[in-house]
């Protein structure tokens, strides 16, 4: 009885094998990258892109990028002084050493104004002088200007001026800091690393911190990682700026027989293709194919153009060999782009260790079967 139903348990495993139906995690390269019949043709959807030393600088050149999608304003020298603008508010004090001026009473040396309040039009009005323009100057020259006018009035007069920048003299540290707040430009050389410095400080929680500035109604960004290694983009502030600091969500996704199928968020500005691999935790030793990873890639219909300036198709798939040498260099070198899919193939060996599983169970069944006959 048992020797009868043996061929029948072999036959079911042959064709469980040949169906394709056995048991897997993930499908294989050829599987993936098959062509499909159209016609008397044999095409594909999608572009085949192998990753190698000889292609990189195409794929490099092709449109999209891994950076935050916005644009940043390099650091523009300033002297580094205080400039009056309006909107800030002046307080004078005039002194004088005659007994009966315009300004003093018998008996007093020095006369306080009421405070000032630069005008939209940059100038503040000054009794027994008038309207004077004192912005666009630091507030030395200010103080030199207002005690010439005032020579005419009082020969003998000093002033003594102070000014509180107003909301044009101010930047606000919005949030992905220790203290946000509104903070005063104390020179016109103020950048955005001392304004974070002033602020405590980037949260250490944030995943690879990104910095948006919204200046005239429009956004730049970059990293902290970017402006740290090049000081040249450490932007100098204008009063109005607003300032936030993030976490970066760009991430990427893993699939297949990798070691974590899962969505990724970048942890730096740039993630190669063996980096990004590190962080799905490589690919299963017993079921990966490591000449059979793929990274899938949709780029907007714009970019598809003949030629190598761009992908012949919008939906490309990148080939990653790491069974080579020039795979594996070339994988360190090629750049990862939010929204990529990392798969990682079933390894065509699996199938057969599947079988050889389940020859094995059908001929310890077999033998209890015989058993019990």
């Amino acid at each position: 009885m048992a020797s009868a139903r043996l061929p029948v348990l072999f036959g079911l495993v042959l064709l469980l094998a040949a169906c394709g139906s056995l048991p897997r995690g993930a499908a294989l390269r050829s599987e993936i990258l098959q062509t499909q019949t159209l016609g008397a043709e044999q095409v594909r959807d999608f572009e085949v892109a192998p990753v190698t030393r000889a292609l990189l600088p195409v794929y490099a050149a092709w449109p999209g990028n891994g950076g935050t999608g916005h644009s940043w304003i390099e650091r523009v020298d300033q002297p580094q002084t205080r400039i009056i603008a309006p909107g800030d508010s002046l307080s004078i004090t005039i002194w004088s050493t005659e007994e009966n001026g315009l300004l003093t009473a018998p008996g007093q040396r020095f006369v306080s104004l009421p405070e000032q309040r630069v005008g939209a039009n940059g100038t503040v009005f000054l009794p027994y002088v008038g309207t004077i323009k004192v912005s666009g100057m630091s507030p030395e020259t200010a103080r030199d200007r207002v005690e010439a006018e005032y020579a005419d009035v009082t020969p003998s007069a000093q002033v003594q001026l102070g000014f509180a920048e107003g909301r044009q003299n101010t930047v606000s540290l919005v949030a992905g800091v220790a203290q946000p707040g509104s903070y005063p430009l104390p020179d016109n050389d103020f950048t955005v690393m001392g304004l974070i410095a002033e602020g405590g400080g980037v949260d250490k929680s944030l995943r690879n911190p990104q910095i948006r500035l919204t200046r005239d109604g429009r956004i730049y960004g970059t990293s902290v990682e970017r402006l740290l290694d090049n000081p040249r983009l450490d932007t100098t502030l204008k009063g109005g700026d607003k300032i936030h600091v993030e976490a970066d969500d760009r991430k990427f996704l893993s699939l297949g027989a990798a070691g974590t199928e899962s969505v990724h968020y970048f942890t730096e500005d740039r993630l190669d293709a063996l980096e990004a691999m590190a962080i799905i935790g490589g690919v299963s030793d017993s079921r990966a194919d490591p000449g059979g990873i793929l990274v899938l890639r949709r780029y907007p219909a714009q970019a598809v153009t003949p030629g190598a300036g761009g992908p012949d198709q919008s939906r490309v798939v990148f080939t990653i060999d790491l069974t080579s040498a020039d795979g594996l260099f070339s994988a360190g070198e090629f750049e990862i782009l939010p929204g990529d899919l990392v798969y990682a193939t079933e390894s065509p060996v699996t199938s057969a260790t599947t079988i050889f599983g389940l020859l094995g169970s059908s001929l310890g069944l077999a033998s209890r079967v015989g058993v019990s006959f």
